[in-house]
């Protein structure tokens, strides 16, 4: 195939592809997803951190607390227009 072909080829390609609607597709790049995600790993890692020193109940139960902050943050993000549709 000549390069003029493949130009042809791909021109006509692009030309049928941008007739087609797109759909944004995030994968979780979104303010709401790496807040929570972040939020819930610091509680995952505190309350494992809890659990090995003692266990220490006071710091588990506030990991705990963390956990669901980080469910509400992330519900109120995504209300807000800072999540995927």
């Amino acid at each position: 195939m000549t390069s003029q072909s493949q130009s042809q080829a791909g021109g006509s390609m692009d030309a049928s592809a941008a007739s087609k609607p797109h759909k944004h597709v995030h994968h979780g790049r979104t303010t709401a997803a790496w807040t929570g995600s972040v939020l819930a790993m610091a509680a995952f890692v505190l309350g494992g951190i809890a659990m090995v020193l003692g266990p220490n109940w006071t710091l588990f139960w506030i990991a705990v607390a963390i956990l669901v902050v980080s469910l509400i943050a992330t519900k109120v993000l995504q209300a807000m227009g800072h999540g995927a549709n």
